[in-house]
């Protein structure tokens, strides 16, 4: 079964949630044009979801997504926490500025009780889930109201578990993928496969519909993934240059250079691991540092730098992310995009 008849949508491409760089307007061009759009909402505080859920209630009445997180609030580690302010301490010197030990990065909270309260309020028909799915109890909430829940599974492990704990779409992320990798179940990144790879082994797997997602950037891609028995694709890098997109300036500028040919699995912006384009902080650390402190604490040390570089026009200590595939990005409205990525028949 086609996602198409799972979710009530015309098209099988669902826009993947991509918290920092998109909000509502994205999310709507992608639900106009047919698709599923997505709201990602683990960066926002209640009133933030309140405005951008009703924005989209206003300007469309098709299906839609609203992304969560599910994450452990992590504990602080001090001494993990003093090593990597030490690693930075050099750029702040070079860039003049104080190092205050009460930065704040962006938050990202897992759902929780307090975001269940706004999400009943509009009961929107999907709600998905990244780093699992939440407890039993707030499940339950959710489908309570007869939404769709959908989860990222980074391994064939954790495609049965979600199964068995109420999924009703698995969403298979392959390595390519851009962003935050869904993995929950093992931190070994040994263990994670390309998408091509993932997908035919979840859907053998399970018996829920399963969602293509990581370097599918064409309609060849879209094809392939639904020839592989995918019941739709989750696209993401593809739209971080349309204009319904938040993307900064420094973001679109990587994402048009060299560097965006040969992106990194990282974990120096949030301390979860993540791919993106390769900047200067990756240069110099190395993408992958055991000094970073747990998701997503790691990004509070790194906010005076970010704003600092980004004032300039540069980018090097900003998450510049993206998949494996750039080749899809344009310039071009989502809606547009959306279209460009099925497959004539």
């Amino acid at each position: 079964m086609r996602i198409t008849d799972t979710l009530g949508i015309d098209l099988p491409i669902i826009q993947a949630p991509m918290a920092g760089v998109q909000g509502s307007a994205l999310a709507i061009a992608v639900c106009e044009a047919g698709g599923l759009g997505s709201l990602p909402c683990a960066m926002l505080s209640s009133d933030s979801m309140r405005r951008e859920i009703t924005a989209i209630r206003s300007h469309t009445g098709r299906p839609f997504n609203v992304n969560l997180f599910c994450h452990s609030r992590p504990v602080p580690d001090p001494a993990r926490e003093a090593t990597w302010r030490a690693q930075l301490a050099p750029y702040y010197k070079e860039f003049g500025i104080e190092m205050r030990g009460d930065e704040a990065g962006p938050s990202r909270n897992p759902f929780d009780e307090e975001a269940a309260v706004v999400l009943s309020e509009f009961r929107p028909p999907v709600v998905s889930f990244h780093f699992g799915l939440p407890s039993p109890a707030l499940l339950a909430r959710v489908k309570a109201w007869g939404a769709k829940v959908m989860s990222s599974a980074t391994t064939v492990a954790e495609a049965l578990w979600l199964e068995a704990n109420g999924a009703n779409v698995i969403i298979a992320q392959g390595l390519e993928a851009g962003g935050h990798r869904g993995m929950f179940l093992s931190k070994d990144l040994s263990e994670q496969v390309g998408t091509f790879a993932l997908l035919p082994q979840v859907i053998r797997a399970v018996k829920v519909p399963v969602i293509a997602a990581g370097g599918v950037a064409s309609a060849d891609a879209v094809a392939a993934a639904l020839a592989l028995g995918a019941a739709g694709v989750q696209v993401g890098t593809a739209y971080l240059l349309c204009p319904e997109a938040d993307t900064s300036a420094v973001h679109r500028a990587a994402l048009k250079g060299g560097r965006a040919r040969h992106t990194v699995l990282t974990n120096l912006f949030s301390g979860g691991v993540a791919r993106g384009i390769p900047n200067r902080l990756t240069d110099d650390l190395g993408p992958l540092s055991p000094a970073a402190p747990a998701f997503p604490l790691a990004a509070n040390a790194l906010t005076s730098l970010r704003r600092a570089a980004e004032s300039t026009g540069r980018g090097d200590f900003s998450p510049l992310w993206a998949g494996q595939n750039v080749t899809g990005c344009k310039e071009i409205g989502a809606a547009a995009l959306t279209r460009e990525l099925m497959p004539r028949s």
